[in-house]
C-alpha cells in the first residue's frame, strides 16, 4: 500500500503502476502530470522496478522500456519527452517544439546544465528525475504555462524555485499570485541530516528565518527541512500560501515505494516528475 499524503493524490494506473498527482492541477483540466513511484517497471536489483534515470548504472534498455511504460499509461509520446542534464544548479530553460525528444532516449542529448524547464507550448512533456531531491511543479492556469524544477540542497539554497517563478513571469507574463505550485515527495526533515558546510549556505540564503528550517542534533549535524525552505522561498516570491501543495512524503522513510539515494547508500534508481500542457480544442 502506498504511503498516504493529505495533499497529493495517489493514483493507481494499473495493477503495478502508481503515480502521485496534485489535485489543484488536476482540477484545471489543463495538464497531464504526476510523480512516479518505484513500482511498475522492468528494472531489477538496486533499480527495481520503475527506474527512469539513464545516469545511474541501470541497463539502458530497461530504462527506456520503463519510460515507454509510463508514457503509454499517461497517453504521452515517449519520443517527445524533454529532460535536462541535472547538475544541481539553478539554470532555467525555456522549452519549445524544437526541443521535443531532447533527453528522451539518451542523457547525451538532454538539455545541458539545466535543472528547471518551463514551456507555454502544449504537447511538450517536461520531465525531471529524483531520488531524494525536491521536485517542484508549476502551473499558470491563466496564461497556460508549466514548469518543473529539481531542487536538491544546492538548488534550494540557490532558490531555483524562485528563479523559475521569475522566468515564467518574464517570458510568459505569469503572475506569482496566480501560479499553482506543488512540492513533491523527497527526503523529509525527519531523515535529512547535513553538516555545517550545508547549514552555512542555508543561513546565507535564508538569513531571516534559517533557524526555522533546521534542527540541531549535536555533533555538527543538523536536520534540514527542504520542503519548508522551498515553500518559504516561493512565498517570498509572491506565490500564495493557498496555492502551494506540499506532498509531505519522505522518500527515505518510504524506501519500499520510492527510490532514496540516502537510504540505499547511493546505488538506486530515479523517480520522475512529468508535466505537459494538454492541447485544448477551442
Amino acid at each position: 500500500m502506498l504511503p498516504i499524503s493529505n495533499e497529493f493524490a495517489a493514483n493507481t494506473i494499473n495493477d503495478n503502476l502508481f503515480i502521485y498527482t496534485i489535485p489543484a492541477f488536476t482540477a484545471t483540466g489543463l495538464v497531464v502530470h504526476g510523480f512516479t513511484t518505484r513500482s511498475g517497471g522492468v528494472s531489477t536489483g538496486s533499480y527495481e522496478s520503475l527506474n527512469l534515470g539513464l545516469h545511474v548504472g541501470d541497463e539502458e534498455d530497461a530504462v527506456l522500456k520503463n519510460r515507454r511504460i509510463l508514457c503509454r499509461a499517461l497517453g504521452i509520446k515517449f519520443e517527445h519527452i524533454v529532460a535536462g542534464q541535472q547538475v544541481h544548479g539553478d539554470n532555467v530553460k525555456i522549452v519549445t517544439k524544437q526541443h521535443l525528444g531532447c533527453g528522451s532516449k539518451s542523457l547525451a542529448d538532454a538539455l545541458p546544465a539545466v535543472d528547471a524547464l518551463i514551456t507555454n507550448s502544449a504537447g511538450i512533456p517536461l520531465t525531471s528525475y529524483y531520488a531524494d531531491c525536491v521536485p517542484l511543479f508549476f502551473l499558470d492556469p491563466l496564461n497556460k504555462a508549466v514548469g518543473l524544477a529539481h531542487a536538491g540542497w544546492k538548488g534550494t539554497v540557490k532558490k531555483i524555485g524562485s528563479k523559475t517563478v521569475r522566468c515564467m513571469k518574464a517570458k510568459f507574463g505569469s503572475r506569482p499570485e496566480e501560479l499553482l505550485v506543488g512540492i513533491g515527495p523527497s527526503i523529509g526533515p525527519c531523515c535529512y541530516a547535513v553538516d555545517s558546510k550545508v547549514i552555512d549556505q542555508v543561513a546565507e540564503s535564508f538569513p531571516g528565518f534559517w533557524k526555522e528550517l533546521v534542527k540541531d542534533c549535536g555533533g555538527g549535524q543538523w536536520m534540514l527541512n527542504l520542503w519548508e525552505a522551498n515553500r518559504r522561498a516561493l512565498l517570498d516570491e509572491g506565490v500564495l500560501e493557498s496555492n502551494i501543495t506540499v506532498a509531505k512524503l519522505c522518500t527515505s522513510c518510504n524506501k519500499e515505494d520510492f527510490f532514496s539515494y540516502r537510504a540505499s547508500g547511493g546505488c538506486t534508481g530515479r523517480m520522475a516528475s512529468i508535466i505537459m500542457l494538454k492541447k485544448i480544442e477551442s
